[in-house]
């Protein structure tokens, strides 16, 4: 019998991760990765860091090469090479190599999409002048750090306040010493955080002497001969020595649209608890993928690493032949923007109103350890929850070092559908070097359950 072929498109962590999940599990069958890029399996959280040179050697956000995956797992991952088109009724991808533009074509007996994310471009004149970056992806990444190492720009403007556009700005300014401006569409920064709990990220940037305007539209660039001058916005003139473009991503979905698999929330992938697509024998994991949201139970698109790894996996069990399941993310993230860190999990203010769901919050300052112990820092809690129910919601933290990672409690609290005097009652760990004899994710439960 012939062995059957899975063919992966896409060679970052969903893409790999599946890849190495059939592998463990089968070892009878070929395994074809198709990578565009040069890299495999990278880290592009770890970008920020590599940039303001915390992380000295790009190497060291790389987890595998094409060539260790295959003389160590044998999959037989083809870097440099792009799929084109997807024909599903022959079970063919046609791709292109990136380097000569050599054509080809390989059969599949099982497919899976895992093709990630694609950044979104502005619309406005003057975007191709040189000194125009995104950090989406290690390649983009690289080619940033030689332009700083070449030119020595002081002055940077960031286009967006997400997790990247802002870790960037840090990267900049803290680390590199660089004059930086973020420019925001938005009125707040970080749309996944409520505006109140955005206010101490905004505060955070600025007394990092990180220059910040919201409200701002990008309208345009000039340039200075071929490099840009000046970033345009509909209310000022910004000069600059270099852009970052970080206005947020979408699912690169097209090779799906264009082979008629199905597309949900935000044209992200269709698939099941098993990241299984509607048309049989095709998958789709990570970015490119529609999930689960545990608090709102519809389909969602979530662009986070650990979502891209889980879901790689239940993917790679799923083909294998296992049985795995996917049972969805309540949108959990953590970052640190200069002396601010700042936890999120499930949904905001804006996104319950949105479900017609009746919401009481409660918002406590404290601090991360007992008052009287050494470097204890402040620490701001919000909670929300359905009224009536006590249903927990969301939560989301902002404050100092040891402040982020308590979202993690908040988190476990939605997943195991916990109401909010569960919350109360979980029995967490105390020492003075640690928290106060109630931490403050507590304390915020128990103002909240006065309410609901």
């Amino acid at each position: 019998m012939a062995r059957q072929r899975l063919v992966v498109v896409g060679g970052d962590a969903a893409g790999m991760s599946a890849a190495s999940q059939v592998r463990r599990l089968r070892k009878d069958m070929d395994i074809v990765v198709f990578e565009r890029g040069p890299h495999t399996s990278y880290a592009a959280c770890g970008i920020p860091f590599y940039i303001g040179g915390l992380v000295a050697d790009e190497r060291r956000l790389i987890a595998r090469s094409p060539r260790e995956f295959q003389e160590e797992h044998d999959i037989d991952a083809r870097a440099l090479t792009e799929v084109e088109a997807l024909d599903l009724d022959r079970r063919t991808v046609r791709f292109r190599s990136v380097l000569t533009g050599a054509p080809g074509e390989l059969a599949f007996d099982a497919l899976l999409l895992a093709t990630g994310t694609e950044a979104i471009l502005p619309d406005v004149p003057g975007k191709e002048n040189r000194g125009i970056f995104v950090v989406n992806t290690l390649e983009n990444a690289l080619r940033l750090k030689r332009f700083l190492e070449e030119t020595r720009p002081r002055r940077a403007v960031v286009v967006g306040s997400g997790y990247i556009g802002l870790e960037m700005a840090e990267a900049l300014r803290c680390h590199l010493g660089m004059e930086v401006t973020v420019v925001e569409r938005a009125p707040q920064v970080m749309k996944t955080l409520d505006p109140d709990m955005a206010d101490s990220v905004a505060k955070a940037l600025e007394k990092a002497g990180i220059r910040l305007f919201l409200g701002e539209a990008l309208t345009g660039f000039e340039a200075e001969g071929t490099r840009v001058g000046a970033v345009v916005t509909d209310r000022r003139i910004l000069q600059t020595d270099l852009v970052i473009l970080a206005l947020g991503v979408r699912p690169n979905s097209k090779l799906a649209a264009e082979a008629g698999i199905p597309l949900g929330v935000r044209n992200a992938i269709r698939v099941d608890e098993r990241m299984r697509t509607p048309l049989p024998g095709i998958w789709a994991a990570g970015d490119c993928a529609e999930v689960n949201h545990l608090v709102s139970a519809r389909p969602t698109h979530v662009a986070l690493g650990t979502i891209a790894n889980k879901t790689g996996r239940v993917a790679g069990i799923s083909i294998a032949g296992g049985d795995a399941a996917f049972p969805g993310t309540a949108g959990t993230a953590v970052c640190r923007i200069c002396s601010c860190e700042i936890g999120r999990t499930g949904l905001t203010e804006e996104e319950a109103a949105e479900l017609a769901l009746s919401v009481v919050t409660a918002t406590i300052s404290a601090e991360t350890k007992a008052s009287y112990y050494p470097d204890a820092e402040p620490v701001t809690v919000k909670l929300l929850a359905e009224k009536g129910t006590g249903r927990l919601l969301g939560g989301q933290i902002t404050g100092g070092t040891g402040a982020a990672k308590r979202i993690d409690v908040v988190a476990t609290a939605l997943s195991a559908g916990l109401t909010v005097q569960a919350m109360v009652d979980l029995d967490l760990a105390y020492a003075p070097p640690f928290s106060p004899v109630w931490d403050p994710v507590q304390v915020a439960a128990r103002q909240l359950e006065k309410l609901v």
